[in-house]
This record gives C-alpha cells, sequence and structure tokens, in this order.
C-alpha cells in the first residue's frame, strides 16, 4: 500500500514510509518502530493502520540499517541519537500536518518497544503537533520523559512478564503524568514484552494483541478525526 519516501528536517531530510488510506485521506498518525529497525512488521503496520483510514508515517531512525539478531539490534539501539531522532519525529509530524492528504492540524503517535519510549518522548516535546500518544512496553534508557511536560493523552500497553519494562515503573510514571494535570491510561496483558509482534511466534499473544488493537484504534478515533470506515 505505501511507498519510501524522503520528508525535510531542519534543512536535512530524514526517510521513512508513508501509506494512505483507500478512501485517499485521513488523519495522520506517526509510527515508531521497535530496535530492529523500519523492518517489514512496522511497513506492515503502517498498512494496518492506513487500513482503517489513517495516513501513517514510519520514519526510518536508523537510516536503511536493519538488525536481524538481538545483538545488532542492541547496537543500533543503544547508537541512536535521541535528539536526532527528536527532530525526526518532529518533522515526521510536520509533514504529515502539510500533507493534503492529512485531516486536521495534528496527528497522533504510536510506538513499538524502542519506539514506545520515542513516542512519549515526542508527545512530550512537540504537544504543539501531537495530539495523543499510544506507548506499547515503551523502552529507552537514554529516554527520559518529564511528567510535566506529557500534557496530551496517552494510552499504554504492557506485558506482565516483560523483564525489560516493570509494571511499577510504567504505574509511577502514568501516577507522575496524572498528578501533573495529563491523562496516562496503562492497560496490562499476561504476556511478554513484544506481545503485539506477530513476525515473533516467541513472544506473539495473539489475544492480547488483539485486545490491544481494539482499544488502539478505539483510542485514535477518540482523539483524532475519526476515519471513516
Amino acid at each position: 500500500m505505501g511507498q519510501l519516501i524522503s520528508y525535510a528536517i531542519n534543512g536535512d531530510h530524514a526517510e521513512g514510509y508513508l501509506s494512505i488510506p483507500p478512501a485517499g485521506h485521513g488523519p495522520g498518525l506517526i509510527v515508531v518502530q521497535e530496535w530492529w529497525g523500519l523492518v517489514p512488521h512496522i511497513t506492515e503496520l503502517a498498512d494496518r493502520f492506513a487500513g482503517v483510514g489513517f495516513v501513517a508515517l514510519a520514519p526510518d531512525h536508523y537510516h536503511g540499517e536493519q538488525a536481524e539478531s538481538p545483538d545488532e539490534a542492541a547496537k543500533l539501539f543503544m547508537a541512536l541519537k535521541i535528539a536526532t531522532a527528536g527532530r525526526e519525529l518532529r518533522g515526521a509530524a510536520d509533514y504529515l500536518i502539510g500533507h493534503s492528504a492529512v485531516e486536521g492540524r495534528a496527528v497522533g503517535v504510536v510506538g513499538f518497544c524502542m519506539g514506545g519510549q520515542l513516542a512519549l518522548y515526542a508527545a512530550a516535546e512537540y504537544g504543539d503537533r501531537i495530539t495523543c500518544a499510544v506507548d506499547f512496553y515503551g523502552i529507552h534508557p537514554n529516554v527520559r520523559i518529564e511528567p510535566s511536560r506529557l500534557q496530551v493523552p496517552v494510552l499504554g500497553h504492557f506485558g506482565t512478564r516483560d523483564t525489560s519494562v516493570s509494571r511499577e515503573t510504567v504505574e509511577m510514571l502514568a501516577r507522575e503524568v496524572n498528578a501533573a494535570g495529563g491523562s496516562f491510561e496503562s492497560h496490562f496483558y499476561e504476556a511478554d514484552h513484544a506481545f503485539f509482534n506477530d513476525t515473533r511466534p516467541q513472544v506473539y499473544d495473539a489475544r492480547a494483541a488483539g485486545v490491544a488493537w481494539e482499544r488502539t484504534i478505539e483510542f485514535l478515533e477518540r482523539h483524532l478525526t475519526a476515519p471513516a470506515h
């Protein structure tokens, strides 16, 4: 459904995968990659979001590199320059807002694993552009979320067997965000980290993934212009 595109960031450019709904228009949505890179799973997710009415853009934060093993992924993950990723996310929001297929003047963001934490970061830093955020089991040790800056609605999905992101850490962040006037709604599933990734059968949980998908679409439709089905 989609295609690779280039978009502007502060006089430079970034790359990403853009997927447009069959209707030809809809709300804008940034889809942020896992630590593997802009792999087929992420481009397929962009297409899936486009299939229910969103104009979906998945930035390529690894600039063409992809990991095939956890060791490779860990190296790319730790080498990621957060400031650069932030500019790419801001540029992605601006690109979508200016795209003729996008309805409205703000976009949503959804991220997975590393991308979940980056989604929160983007929502906190660029709340003038980003209306809402969905975090699937977000983690990145170099991305600090300031609760008082996260003022747009957030939906989070986490696994109770996830050894990377503890329930206590999630609940503490949610309490801090809510206490600071934000809205952080979190859900926990009897599942592992990356339970939504159907290309990884060792952790994929179809039931949890199905419920999380339904909650995500309802949340995005509630906070963005509802796509036509």
